[in-house]
């Protein structure tokens, strides 16, 4: 009778703990182009000041400036700084010569993003054009294994993920930029997001609004409990561009209570609880300087400048790190096969897993 009655359970009960016992479950997460200098420093005084990108200094300041750096970095990602800290691990503060980089030469998202998730950094991605990639990515991998084949999903801001994970042949979920919310079976939140990008959104060619992201994303992962989840951000990148600074600060802001509402959201559902990773980081940084923190590229100093957070029952909590030591982002590929017992192959080079236990 308790074997029958164990078999129903799996049977008819979505989050069941039967689903718990089988393979881990991996969120990847990332908000494009966000310096180190704001997650160790918190908010950057000089540029603060400069009316150039800050339109109420006095404002901002109020809101994420304290004399005191550990003080101020919580002040712009209390998540980050009282949680994760707490429970996971942070590499990449450059003040201790602890280091994250990209090891693509060009230093922009397209490249970045292909490193991220192919374990290659490929010379041949030279431009952040609508380009098919030509290299396999992670999620593809993971995809066609039977413990993950339909449970993995993509949400991101900036459309050109479409390319970057190749649609045209991918089988995976992707939800990119103002693309219609598209399964079969909509819920009411999914079908008003979709109304609100079909009626209030201006150009729906432009990166999509981080908010909407989150919403898609957090609705798809409480309905469907997909297994291998990846969630891009955008908009830091965006006003980072544009030299809006204020901006820049508070979508980082956002980005972390998307970080906080996440990590509750899977601890309260069984079929998540205990059981699933975050991977947390950036596709470049930026220049380093007042006069150049608006760019990335090859040329530009600090944009090759990352950082890396890690979280939950895969990893060991070891807080911040202030060892010597450099790790790339061309790594991340392999270390998430092998987070869930697997070894990433592909018919180009994969570099090799960071040791994180």
């Amino acid at each position: 009778m308790k074997i029958a009655y164990l078999l129903a359970l799996c049977l008819f009960t979505k989050q069941s703990f039967c689903q718990q016992d089988k393979s881990p479950n991996i969120f990847i997460i990332t908000t494009d182009g966000f310096r180190w200098q704001e997650i160790f420093n918190g908010a950057d005084s000089t540029i603060m000041d400069n009316p150039r990108y800050v339109k109420d200094t006095a404002l901002l300041k109020q809101m994420y400036w304290h004399k005191d750096t550990d003080e101020r970095r919580k002040l712009l990602m209390p998540f980050i700084w009282k949680t994760l800290t707490k429970q996971g691990t942070i590499y990449g503060n450059r003040n201790y010569n602890n280091k994250v980089s990209v090891a693509n030469p060009y230093r922009f998202s397209y490249a970045g993003y292909n490193e991220i998730f192919t374990g290659y950094a490929d010379n041949a991605v030279i431009t952040n054009s609508k380009k098919y990639n030509r290299n396999q990515t992670v999620l593809d991998f993971f995809y066609f294994l039977p413990e993950y084949k339909n449970n993995v999903a993509a949400f991101t801001s900036w459309n050109l993920f479409e390319y970057i994970f190749n649609k045209k042949e991918s089988a995976i979920y992707l939800n990119s930029g103002y693309q219609t919310i598209a399964h079969d079976s909509l819920t009411a939140t999914e079908i008003l997001a979709n109304g609100v990008q079909q009626h209030a959104v201006n150009n729906l060619l432009s990166t999509r609004n981080d908010m909407l992201t989150f919403v898609t994303a957090k609705e798809y992962i409480q309905t469907k409990h997909p297994k291998v989840v990846y969630i891009g951000f955008g908009e830091t990148d965006e006003y980072a561009h544009s030299g809006k600074y204020d901006d820049y600060l508070q979508s980082a802001h956002l980005f972390d209570e998307y970080l906080a509402q996440l990590w509750y959201m899977v601890n309260k559902d069984p079929f998540y609880k205990n059981n699933t990773s975050f991977i947390i980081t950036t596709d470049h940084g930026r220049g380093s300087k007042t006069n150049n923190w608006v760019r990335h590229d090859m040329f530009t100093k600090g944009s090759s400048n990352t950082w890396l957070l890690t979280l939950g029952p895969k990893f060991e909590a070891r807080g911040e790190m202030k060892n010597n030591e450099e790790i790339f982002n061309d790594q991340l590929a392999q270390t998430i096969a092998r987070l869930l017992g697997h070894e990433f192959t592909a018919d180009h080079f994969v570099a090799e897993a960071i040791s994180l236990q």
